[in-house]
């Protein structure tokens, strides 16, 4: 299948968004980027976005509708990653079930028409902005931030100088198991050692 590709990366995606959530604490959920200006998202915020925005997506320009709800009955962190891993994987399932002819087939995208593996990779970038967002706000509020795509300050800092990538877990369900017993249990950070962790560290 062409479109294997768009597959697997939804499929990395979605481990890299619950990977963010699960570096939160329970605590961190109301906090906003500026405590006085509303505009900016605090995280239960954007959990609740990308649970609704990725359900309305897939039901009424891809067609796919896996029953979700698509919010958990209680808000809270646990819930949320909960519900957003049964529903993500539901929706890869679906995906992985397509054919060419499917992908290549255009449908509404708002206003205009696309094909679904134009409205697919637009996901996966919206998905990404907004985790983008949300590790803003976990850097903003103090807390650590493990691999997405690559090194971070807390795993090394710069590839150039060697630095891993480091996901708090191996996959799914190692995360709901470890953030169900308390968080505890994430791979070890080894922090940005004694290397500028950016390019220009004397920037003015």
């Amino acid at each position: 299948m062409a479109y294997k590709f768009l597959v697997d990366t939804y499929e990395t995606e979605r481990i890299k968004t619950l990977s963010t959530w699960g570096t939160f604490k329970d605590d961190d959920l109301k906090r906003r980027p500026h405590p006085r200006d509303r505009r900016g998202r605090n995280a239960h915020e954007h959990m609740v976005h990308q649970c609704m925005g990725e359900n309305v997506w897939f039901c009424n320009m891809l067609g796919i509708d896996v029953g979700a709800l698509p919010l958990p009955q209680n808000e809270t962190r646990m819930e949320f990653i909960k519900c957003y891993a049964k529903d993500s994987g539901k929706r890869l399932d679906a995906l992985r079930e397509k054919d060419n002819a499917w992908w290549e087939e255009e449908v509404s995208f708002f206003n205009v028409r696309r094909s679904r593996a134009w409205i697919v990779t637009r996901r996966i970038a919206h998905t990404a902005h907004h985790r983008g967002q949300m590790t803003m706000l976990l850097r903003m509020i103090g807390r650590e931030i493990y691999s997405t795509y690559g090194p971070t300050a807390d795993t090394g800092g710069l590839m150039q100088n060697k630095a891993e990538t480091i996901y708090p877990y191996p996959n799914i369900e190692a995360l709901i198991d470890g953030e169900t017993s308390g968080g505890n249990n994430k791979a070890p950070l080894p922090g940005p050692g004694d290397k500028p962790c950016t390019e220009r560290p004397d920037a003015k």
